[in-house]
């Protein structure tokens, strides 16, 4: 029986010991098979069976080469003889939403050099050649290589091209890896939401990192991802913050549309940028997001909350009116003032469109602390922003009692926008549940098609309504704090906002945040296509024409403005006459909001 025992029903697989006992056997009847043709004198079988044998062990040998090389090709980490690594998987392609290129994969390289390999008389020569084909290279590093006496990096990015012509010179110890390289043809625009990667492809920030499990998916289907961002629309806002921050020479600014019906975001904007291509050049603020990632007191655009509860809640009216003659005193601390002093009695509309604070105060109050902390959290107010950014920051919330509750004092304080920090995407987030007819919906930087995901419902559809007369009366009313945001035949609504900025021992009073909320069109139907634009500028300056003023009024509503003119039409909104409307409910029996004693409260004026 041979070795092997291939009659057994139940064979189990050779095992060494038989496979080496099987070689000897064979190649022991192979030279018995040259003896027996010797002794029959057939040379020629002799011959043709040595020629079968070198044929056979050539066969043996080229198969056994043929399997390494493979091996090398398909699994190996580093290509034998290329000195080129092999890349992680690509990432997909970003594109927005109408197919614009925002990001994609390039082949790119690493320059390193082996001093090893270089003999000490040619390195000179050496020297000189990489920096005439590369002069970009720092020439102390090729110096540092060669004095380290191992394998050293030289330069990273290099293009296929400039691979090519180093290559090329055909010096030995000159070999390079290939790396992912993420592009972005646009350089500093939409930035901060396209983000960036690491050098080996994973992402790091804005939809790079938020998506970044989508991105390499859909790279390896060979699909690109669509985001929600419009590239005209971004230019329109980036341009127009832009300039507006130098104009009133702010450290930092913010803006951002969104689609109140879809929620999606069709441009953010932060200023200062950075060029997620050349993140060596970003400065620490460059980076920082500061639409999701900061946040501010955000003034009297807080009111749009305020007053949406206590329509929402019947705690008021449009026909309410409220006592604005007298510093409003809660304690023994300062009193609440108006920056608008010119009335002494207000109605709802008139507490908007003046920016009252006292009367905003009497609202929160007649509201009661309870029904304000549900509607907060309904808006969204007391949680990150909800889109995809792991940069979106939660709020800084208001102080509550050691029963958990907000107090009247705090109540009062919060009304007007503070005693609680919030990002600009949080305000963007409450303000789209109420413009776009009562629903909250989470904001996306993806594009969405399709069914929209499930809201829920915050406030009804007819203060959803009254909210929007209120905006389009504060730009279109002679005294509305928001009438420079006006854009003929647009119907732009807005609310200013202008708080000053927290310090050390208290406020500080020289240093305010200058906001602008505006939503257009809003005429039609509630079910129309509307959007929403905010701005902030952090400490803004008075400019050339601002009368000495850097309030909202002068700063951030005329820029909000600026970029509704620009975008309409990419957004298909036509304009048209516009016949300026009034809260159905104002010609009905005025009631005075009494004034309520409360808890003590340190009111730090925010004029808009």
């Amino acid at each position: 029986m041979s070795p092997i025992d291939l009659s057994s029903p139940y064979r189990s697989a050779p095992t060494a010991r038989q496979l080496w006992r099987w070689l000897v056997e064979l190649i022991w009847r192979i030279e018995h098979a040259f003896e027996r043709s010797r002794a029959k004198d057939r040379p020629v079988d002799d011959a043709r069976l040595r020629i079968f044998l070198l044929l056979a062990l050539f066969i043996l040998a080229f198969c056994g080469v043929a399997i390494s090389a493979g091996q090398v090709a398909l699994f190996a980490k580093t290509h034998v003889g290329l000195g080129v690594s092999e890349p992680n998987g690509a990432r997909a392609t970003l594109e927005d939403r109408n197919g614009m290129l925002l990001a994609t994969d390039l082949p790119s390289y690493d320059l390193y050099l082996d001093p090893r390999d270089v003999l000490p008389a040619r390195r000179e020569e050496t020297r000189d050649a990489l920096l005439e084909a590369l002069p970009r290279i720092p020439a102390e590093r090729i110096d540092a290589a060669f004095t380290s006496g191992r394998r050293g990096f030289l330069l990273g990015g290099l293009t296929p091209t400039e691979k090519a012509v180093v290559h090329d010179l055909g010096r030995p110890g000159v070999d390079f890896e290939e790396t992912p390289r993420r592009f972005y043809p646009l350089g500093t625009s939409a930035a901060h939401l396209i983000g960036y990667t690491q050098t080996r492809g994973d992402g790091l920030a804005g939809a790079e990192h938020a998506l970044d499990a989508q991105i390499q998916a859909e790279g390896s289907a060979g699909q690109p991802v669509q985001l929600s961002v419009d590239l005209r629309v971004q230019a329109a806002l980036e341009d127009e913050l832009d300039k507006a921050a130098v104009r009133f020479q702010s450290p930092d600014a913010a803006g951002v549309v969104v689609d109140v019906h879809t929620g999606e975001i069709l441009a953010m904007a932060s200023y200062p940028t950075f060029d997620p291509g050349n993140l060596h050049a970003a400065s620490s603020e460059a980076l920082k997001n500061h639409v999701a990632g900061v946040d501010y007191e955000a003034g009297s655009v807080f009111k749009v909350f305020t007053l949406a509860a206590g329509l929402d809640t019947g705690a008021v009216t449009p026909a309410s009116t409220f006592d604005v003659s007298h510093p409003f005193v809660i304690g023994s601390n300062r009193p609440i003032h108006d920056f608008d002093k010119g009335d002494t009695t207000l109605t709802l509309p008139q507490v908007f469109t003046h920016s009252s604070n006292i009367g905003a105060s009497h609202v929160a109050l007649a509201v009661g602390g309870e029904r304000m902390d549900r509607y907060m959290r309904a808006f969204g107010i007391y949680a990150a922003a909800p889109s995809e950014l792991a940069e979106s920051t939660r709020p800084l919330p208001p102080h509550r009692g050691v029963d958990g509750r907000l107090d009247e004092g705090v109540l009062a304080y919060m009304s007007f926008g503070q005693g609680l920090s919030v990002t600009p995407l949080q305000i963007a987030t409450g303000m789209t549940s109420i413009f776009n007819g009562g629903t909250y919906i989470p904001l996306t930087i993806q594009k969405r098609s399709g069914d929209l995901p499930a809201g829920r419902r915050v406030v009804s559809e007819k203060t959803a309504q009254t909210m929007l007369d209120f905006m389009r009366m504060n730009v279109t009313d002679p005294k509305g704090s928001g009438k420079s945001a006006e854009v003929p035949g647009l119907s732009v609504g807005g609310k200013t906002g202008t708080a000053q900025k927290a310090g050390v021992g208290g406020y500080k009073a020289n240093a305010r945040v200058a906001s602008f909320a505006a939503v257009f069109p809003t005429a039609g139907a509630l079910s129309d296509k509307r959007y929403l634009v905010y701005i902030l500028l952090d400490e803004p300056k008075p400019a050339p024409g601002t009368f000495g003023f850097a309030t909202a009024g002068f700063t951030a509503a005329p820029t909000a403005g600026a970029v509704i003119n620009r975008i309409a039409p990419f957004l298909g909104v036509k304009r048209a006459p516009i016949v300026a409307s009034a809260p159905a409910a104002a010609a009905a029996t005025p009631r005075v909001v009494p004034q309520v004693s409360a808890a003590p409260i340190s009111a730090a004026m925010g004029a808009d």
